[in-house]
């Protein structure tokens, strides 16, 4: 292993990210999830407005592999993501605390995001001082999203494997980076319940588009 090669903790928070200097801020403003079970009576469709939000709430564990191939090391991360009602009543803010290993650095890793509930049942996700970052949608199964900065590409893809499980594919290449983030969530459930940031809300993870598979 190259010696002088090992991320601290700050650029890891920036590689399980992206540059946020050159984020700008703005963007839609808050859009409150649909009350749980709508009041049209419709088809599901109120239920669909805050779909990916309700799908994500609640505790998860994650495992993270790191491949760096520009600096010819590998690590990963394992922890601890928390996605609670914001105090604005507008979406989830994301905390993610665990443990970082990466060549000879071994220590503590977090970050903390905001996703935003959308009306169209997906949710911007954005930095914790608010700034953009991309929009992701999981009611089909499938979502995948680009994110550009500066001359660096980040392209993500997510996957939902189960009502429990999802993952978050990160590619990221530039001048100076060629990386890759595979991140695999598992959600804590509590009192044997499946699915549970769903059920808080009336929402039913497998009967929506692309449900449980």
């Amino acid at each position: 292993m190259p010696p002088g090669r090992d991320i601290p903790a700050a650029r890891y928070r920036a590689a399980v990210g992206v540059d946020e200097t050159m984020l700008q801020a703005g963007g839609p403003g808050c859009r409150p999830p649909a009350p749980a079970g709508g009041g049209g009576g419709g088809g599901g469709g109120d239920q669909n407005k805050a779909w990916t939000i309700e799908f994500l709430r609640g505790d998860w564990s994650v495992e993270r592999q790191i491949r760096d191939r520009r600096a010819g090391q590998d690590g990963s991360f394992r922890g601890t993501a928390r996605f609670r009602a914001s105090a604005d009543g507008c979406g989830l803010d994301y905390t993610e605390d665990g443990e970082l290993s990466f060549g000879s650095h071994h220590g503590p890793a977090q970050r903390r995001l905001i996703y935003r509930s959308r009306a169209d049942g997906a949710a911007d996700v954005r930095f914790a001082d608010g700034r953009e970052f991309y929009r992701l949608d999981l009611r089909s199964g499938n979502w995948q999203a680009e994110h550009p900065c500066r001359a660096d590409s980040y392209h993500v893809t997510t996957t939902r494997l189960s009502p429990d499980s999802f993952t978050e594919t990160w590619q990221v290449a530039g001048p100076g980076k060629d990386y890759e983030l595979m991140t695999t969530y598992r959600r804590i459930l509590t009192e044997g319940l499946s699915g549970a940031g769903a059920a808080s809300s009336g929402a039913t993870v497998a009967g929506l588009p692309g449900g449980s598979r």
